[in-house]
């Protein structure tokens, strides 16, 4: 199969096409015939050398989310029959014709994408974005309907899908973005306020509002920003800290605001999880999350699709910033 590997750590150039022999699915496996795969940020940390793949993983074919048909599946998989529509979500190995996934991180291709030409473009732009957001704001922020919730970085994959889940479940959303026409975009998705961060300050914009869930992935400065929009009981959860994990001196974090508010401060990481616990959250998400996409409240938005040869011009627009909503890779037999 062709399969694009990262030859040695380094710039969007060193994603390089190769042959590599189909995997074969065991146990609880299934193998899936690729033809769609996901972008996101973790594939580029990957690349750079500042994300290493977990132990069974693939240890240089990127890639953590797939949709395609299921091929063959391994001995101890009854869930699942060759010929089923999926989309996985994967420790790695997505950004090639075939990928192996547990059958426990599988979800049906949405009936309401069946008949689409792009049918598995939008489903390879799911397991990454809602796994991670179904944990983070639901599981870990215990998002409730009617309470308040921002996002930053709201034009990106996560924040599409963060801005129409929260949405679905009535809560009133809030977005941060980086341009008048990705704050429109989440304005269009159901944002009640977006705040173009190069022009606004965020803290300042939604003081009067109080926020009681705030996702965020950027970090550094943010962090005491975000604390001080948190009403009392409200809860922080982290998902990556683009500016960093510390604070600097000049904006210290005042603990004792904490204390008195009574705030949560929480985050994870989801690839290096246990199978169990991922399994688990592909469960909980088909009975929350699938019939929310079934009734159209939650739509996939695909910035741009790429031939898998082209991986590197994938991400070099990952890296620009200059994109709203998912970047898929193609393989050509769709």
């Amino acid at each position: 199969m062709k399969a694009i590997a990262i030859t040695r750590p380094g710039e969007p150039e060193v994603l390089q096409i190769v042959e590599r022999d189909v995997p074969k699915p065991t146990g609880q496996e299934v193998l899936i015939r690729v033809f769609a795969a996901g972008v996101n940020r973790p594939d580029v940390m990957q690349r750079k050398g500042n994300y290493p793949p977990p132990p069974g993983a693939s240890p240089d074919i990127p890639g953590l989310e797939v949709a395609g048909v299921i091929e063959a599946i391994g001995p101890d998989v009854t869930q699942w029959q060759v010929g089923d529509p999926v989309c996985a979500l994967l420790t790695g190995g997505g950004y090639a014709e075939f990928a192996v996934a547990q059958a426990g991180h599988c979800l049906p291709v949405p009936a309401a994408f069946e008949g689409s030409g792009g049918s598995f473009v939008q489903a390879a732009s799911l397991p990454e974005t809602v796994f991670t957001v179904w944990h983070n704001v639901f599981q870990r922020g215990n998002l409730k309907s009617g309470e308040h919730f921002l996002v930053h970085g709201g034009s990106s994959g996560i924040g599409i899908t963060a801005i129409q889940i929260a949405k679905a479940f009535n809560a009133k959303v809030f977005a941060t973005a980086g341009s008048a026409e990705k704050c429109k975009a989440c304005m269009d998705l159901g944002a009640d306020q977006c705040i173009n961060y190069r022009e606004e300050d965020f803290e300042i914009a939604l003081k009067e509002r109080g926020i009681d869930v705030i996702l965020d992935m950027v970090g550094g400065d943010y962090i005491p920003k975000n604390l001080r929009l948190l009403r009392p009981e409200g809860r922080l959860v982290f998902i990556n800290t683009m500016k960093g994990g510390k604070v600097n001196g000049e904006d210290p974090v005042d603990f004792g605001l904490i204390m008195r508010n009574r705030l949560t401060i929480t985050g994870s990481t989801l690839r290096n999880r246990k199978n169990a616990f991922k399994a688990a959250l592909a469960s909980e998400i088909r009975e929350k999350v699938w019939p929310v996409l079934e009734k159209g409240l939650f739509k996939p938005v695909i910035a741009q699709t790429f031939p898998l040869a082209e991986a590197a011009e994938a991400h070099a627009l990952m890296e620009s910033s200059d994109h709203i909503g998912k970047i898929i890779l193609v393989n050509e037999q769709t």
